[in-house]
């Protein structure tokens, strides 16, 4: 920066651009670019007419508009302007109108202004925004570059993902003018959203050092071989992570297994005022045994200290090691022989995984209540609440948990295929036409180039239908086992997506980051994942949409779900091909026979009104690395007393649950990851529901359903019904949020538990209509049975579940107290009649 003057601050107003004039300025800014710093500028060994004759290139053939910009009379940077559709950059990401590239150069700094280059940059953003009318701004800097990176960051960019040019491995960002202009914004929101951003992208930075996302699979495998790239996988595999996720896991195991009386931990200590003791849990080896401190609370719930835990072998304390703890209790769990082994490898998974996010952690607890919804959920640690074993992902390898595992928030292209129909079943909602859906989902341009690619196999489009398959999936699964499909050309590879797309935490469900709007992708991925292989049954696609629609209809339609502003995410269309030779030689349900499906599910972005945001409900049982609780952090940030805002919540969430149950016989799988809030001031006021035709049922055989959708009726015994509450609710989710409120000293117990009840009464006085089923099915019941699902996983990690008949799968154990049933309405009357009298 050739000025001498010394100057405190410096302002816009001050800042010009004259267009680069190639006699005039050539010689003035070809010595800037022979310095150290400016190595990533790649002309370093330019002379002067070399640099001259590339502008000049570059201008006449390429459309580059090249400026300086000057501070007073002195010049200070370089602004290159391009097109992207006449540069290399127009074939890795999809280029949309109104989009214009932008490089960035600063001469050297002689005097120190503050604030200098950051100000240029806003000047240049404002330049391109309001004078060249860019609707949104593509940079493509060298992935070492950090400083502009952060330069990048601080006036708004959004970074995408690792591209491979000609001369350099660059990170996609962009900006686009809302960005821009809130990044101006001095405000305590928009620090916040820039620390997160800020966090976010210099972690997505950093991954893509250790791992480039490539869009070519061959090209990703031989990156892997490099030592690097070896290296890297390994990282977050230090003795400290590891010690810590181990001391997790065995925490977790023994409280969840106590919980399903598969261990039974026995006071040593009778229990404090507080209610905690210590405990022993005795091995299978006589001389091995495990000691914590520990309170016993509602629903048989164990809430275990975990500094307290110690493994004592010979009267000698041991290091914690989960994969040791499930050897040690062997023969407790009964594990089939044949099974231990991939249960182990399951747990080693989930501890892989737990110390991938216990390093790679972005976000503490406080910063993610300000998050946006990707970022949540990517940033959750814990998986399913209730499994041990609840990251398996077996059939990733290191390098393919590094590129499609939620955790670590990267994006990638989908692969599509074309296959054809006689061999393939389809189904959508009414109304919906197959060229609407493809349409809206590829565009013109991508679809006109997938019938072209069909037509010089000289293959009629009318004769296929285009479905989306997860990469690995492509490569590790369809290419090789249905070879011979490929090789008769049933099935044709069309291509990559334009798209990208983020996992997310349902590792099968993919959400378009390129256009937020577009609908979600659900695909088969055979990887064995928490008791199933994740495929999906080309059985019934055909159905799935059709079950959706007609519970929408249900749901949509009923006043009272409308008031609590209730809503599904209809999965909108579905395809799935049959393999052939496993159609004939498994007469039973395979995996083999799940292996391509894909289905289409509405995204929640549309439905967001001002000062609304989405968090997925798993979120509230989000604990960060520093044992901090998100979902206190919600109620603190509020500004609620946090029995309002369960409260809140649960008239949110609980309610439109009971009514559909009472209503209509109707129960979905309402776990965290299937649950999406809506919050407005950190609080949730509406929830949507998603997953919809694989778990979710109508529990009367007897039900007027149309005939495509039988499958939604099912049978169920009278006293497994409001299972669908008791186990999938309030065991499965509420005794975990409890033990979140009373650990963090935001709420006892019991007073969570009263929040549930009064919710539930709430509901009942003001529905009188459906007081017999209240009777028959009672919510407020002494206890109810005990569905465990460790044990289930327990016994058969490969199919946990005959989802054709899922009640007699079931595995029951002794009843669970119901931790509502002291509040029911005539014990409430009781209890103050009683208060009065005395």
């Amino acid at each position: 920066m050739p000025y001498e003057e010394k100057k405190k601050t410096i302002h816009s107003n001050d800042l010009y651009f004259v267009p680069l004039d190639l006699d005039k300025h050539i010689a003035l800014i070809q010595p800037w670019f022979q310095m150290d710093y400016a190595k990533f500028w790649g002309m370093q060994n330019m002379t002067i007419a070399q640099t001259r004759q590339y502008y000049l290139d570059h201008i006449e053939n390429k459309g580059l508009q090249v400026f300086i910009g000057f501070y007073g009379n002195q010049a200070s940077i370089v602004l290159e302007v391009y097109d992207p559709n006449l540069d290399e950059i127009k074939d890795l990401y999809p280029v949309q109108a109104g989009d214009i590239g932008m490089h960035f150069f600063a001469a050297p700094c002689r005097t120190q202004i503050s604030g200098f280059t950051l100000t240029w940059m806003q000047k240049v953003m404002n330049f391109l925004f309001e004078e060249l009318k860019a609707t949104r701004i593509v940079v493509e800097p060298d992935i070492h570059n950090d400083k502009i990176h952060t330069l990048n960051l601080e006036v708004g960019f959004t970074y995408s993902n690792a591209i491979n040019m000609t001369t350099k491995t660059a990170m996609l960002a962009f900006c686009y003018p809302e960005n821009f202009y809130a990044s101006l914004a001095n405000t305590q929101s928009n620090r916040i959203g820039l620390t997160l951003h800020f966090k976010q992208a210099k972690s997505l930075i950093n991954h893509c050092k250790e791992q480039i996302s490539m869009t070519n699979q061959p090209q990703i495998k031989a990156q892997e071989n490099t030592k690097e790239a070896v290296i890297n996988v390994a990282e977050h595999l230090k003795p400290h992570v590891w010690q810590k996720v181990n001391r997790h896991l065995v925490c977790k195991a023994i409280a969840e297994f106590s919980h399903e009386q598969l261990f039974s931990p026995i006071a040593e200590t009778e229990e404090d005022t507080l209610g905690w003791a210590n405990y022993r849990l005795t091995t299978d080896n006589a001389n091995k045994y495990y000691t914590f401190r520990a309170k016993r609370m509602a629903l048989r719930h164990w809430r275990i200290d975990k500094a307290s835990l110690n493994c004592v072998e010979n009267q000698q304390n041991t290091p914690l090691d989960a994969l040791e703890c499930i050897i040690d209790f062997k023969q407790t769990l009964a594990i089939p022989e044949d099974k231990l082994p991939i249960y182990l490898d399951e747990i080693s998974s989930t501890l892989y995984g737990a110390a991938y996010k216990e390093t790679n952690a972005i976000f503490d607890s406080s910063a993610l209540a300000d998050a946006d919804y990707q970022q949540i959920e990517a940033a959750m640690t814990e998986g399913h609440p209730g499994f041990v074993a609840n990251n398996g992902r077996l059939g990733f390898n290191a390098f393919d948990y590094q590129k499609y595992a939620p955790e670590t928030g990267q994006a990638f292209k989908i692969v599509w295929i074309a296959v054809r129909k006689e061999k393939a079943v389809y189904g959508c909602i009414p109304d919906l036409e197959y060229n609407e859906l493809v349409e809206k989902d590829l565009g013109d341009s991508k679809v006109d180039e997938f019938k072209k690619r069909l037509a010089e196999l000289n293959l009629a489009h009318s004769d296929y239908i285009f479905m989306p398959v997860h990469p690995w999936q492509w490569y590790n699964k369809i290419n090789i086992v249905f070879a011979s499909d490929i090789a008769n050309q049933n099935i044709v590879v069309l291509g990559e997506s334009d798209d990208l797309y983020k996992p997310q935490q349902s590792i099968r469900t993919y959400f378009n980051v390129t256009d937020t709007n577009k609908h979600y992708v659900k695909t088969s991925l055979s990887i064995l994942n928490m008791g199933f292989m994740r495929g999906l049954s080309p059985y019934y696609m055909e159905g799935t949409p059709k079950i959706n629609a007609y519970l929408n209809d249900i749901i949509s339609n009923d006043p009272v779900l409308k008031s609590y502003g209730f809503s599904i995410l209809q999965e909108i269309a579905a395809v799935g091909y049959r393999n052939s030779y496993f159609e004939t030689a498994c007469s039973k349900d395979s995996p083999s026979k799940k292996m391509l499906s894909a289905l289409w599910r509405e995204s929640p972005m549309q439905r967001l009104q001002a000062d609304e945001r989405l968090m997925s409900m798993t979120a509230l049982l989000h604990v960060d690395t520093n044992n901090q609780s998100l979902l206190v952090e919600l109620i603190k940030k509020s500004n609620m007393s946090a029995s309002d805002w369960i409260d809140q919540y649960l008239t949110a969430f609980l309610q439109p649950l009971l009514h559909c149950f009472y209503a209509y016989d109707l129960v979905f799988m309402p776990h965290g990851e299937n649950l999406i809030l809506i919050l407005e001031n950190y609080v949730p006021t509406k929830v949507i529901m998603k997953d919809i035709a694989e778990e979710s049922a109508i529990l009367n055989k007897d039900a007027k359903v149309p005939e495509n959708i039988a499958r939604l009726a099912v049978e169920m015994p009278e006293e497994y019904k409001i299972l669908g509450i008791f186990i999938d609710v309030f065991d499965g989710y509420f005794r975990h949020m409890s033990h979140i409120l009373e650990e963090s000293n935001a709420m006892i117990e019991d007073e969570f538990w009263r929040l549930v009840a009064n919710a539930a009464i709430q509901y009942q006085k003001n529905h009188p209509q459906f007081k017999a089923k209240f009777e028959s099915r009672d919510i407020f019941a002494k206890d109810f049975l005990h569905s465990c699902l460790n044990r289930l996983q327990l016994k058969n990690n490969l199919q946990m579940v005959n989802m054709a008949d899922p009640a007699s799968s079931l595995i029951m154990v002794e009843p669970l107290p119901n931790p509502i049933a002291p509040f029911a309405p005539h014990k409430t009357v009781q209890s103050v009649a009683m208060e009065t009298i005395d």
